[in-house]
């Protein structure tokens, strides 16, 4: 359902004396790494050439949300699984190809005549950054970087038109080094993507249900990195945040199928 939240303000620009203070930081961080060892990253492969060959396999009707709004006829509602192949630029950070981002929710008639939704679930494996976490190539793992998607609480997919609906998103930056509470955007200040729809829907299947649709969002605007300890001011450096309107963007292809309440097993 929907969830109106406050958005966060607008934030101050980083200072001459935070950049000079990053180098600092950065060379502790590299000698750091030389000296220790770590389990290396999980390097993921790109994106497959025919995506929606893929899809099915990311598909998990498990997630499907069971406590739907009182007094609506279940069989008229459905759930839907989406699976985004996105290219994300999060400030001054390029991630071409992320790994499949799956989304499930429900949406139907309420009793009063009206559309609902409820949302069930946002599920990501980690994505890779090229350049690691100092921009530059290399083999130690503790200078590796990835960064995994996460649902940031609000939701409306219920978009008309060209508007394909509202997401809020975080962005956990995976690193032996920044430990696990290390993200950009919170609960509290998410990234909130606002998609367009990019050119006409594209029905692929009947039987299963398969359509395919592309969107973009050129407006976010992106907080900087918190949780990330003594190395947050490197974080934000590295990714130059936090970033204002129109300095990051996404673009978005999607594949969504769906089933019937009285389709599924019976919760």
């Amino acid at each position: 359902m929907k969830t109106n939240k406050t958005k966060p303000a607008a934030r101050s620009s980083r200072t001459g004396r935070a950049a000079a203070g990053v180098g600092t930081i950065a060379a502790a961080v590299a000698l750091l790494a030389t000296a220790a060892q770590a389990p290396a990253l999980a390097q993921g492969a790109a994106d497959p050439t025919d995506p929606a060959s893929d899809v099915f396999a990311h598909v998990d009707y498990r997630d499907c949300p069971t406590d739907l709004p009182a007094g609506v006829d279940r069989d008229k509602w459905r759930c839907e699984v989406t699976v985004g192949y996105s290219h994300f630029k999060l400030g001054g950070i390029t991630v071409p190809d992320m790994k499949p981002i799956t989304l499930t929710h429900a949406e139907g008639p309420l009793p009063d005549g009206t559309s609902g939704q409820v949302f069930g679930t946002l599920r990501a494996d980690a994505t890779p950054v090229p350049g690691g976490l100092l921009g530059r190539t290399g083999r130690n793992p503790l200078l590796g970087l990835a960064i995994q998607p996460e649902y940031g609480g609000y939701a409306d997919f219920l978009g008309t038109g060209t508007d394909k609906g509202a997401l809020d998103m975080k962005f956990r930056l995976v690193s032996p080094l920044l430990g696990e509470r290390c993200t950009v955007g919170t609960d509290a200040h998410p990234v909130a993507l606002h998609l367009r729809k990019d050119g006409p829907s594209t029905w692929l299947s009947k039987n299963p249900p398969l359509v395919r649709f592309s969107a973009y969002d050129r407006t976010l605007t992106v907080p900087a990195a918190t949780g990330c300890g003594p190395l947050t001011r490197l974080v934000n450096h590295r990714f130059g945040l936090p970033a204002k309107t129109g300095e990051s963007g996404i673009t978005y292809t999607a594949y969504y199928t769906f089933k019937t309440y009285d389709q599924l097993p019976a919760a």
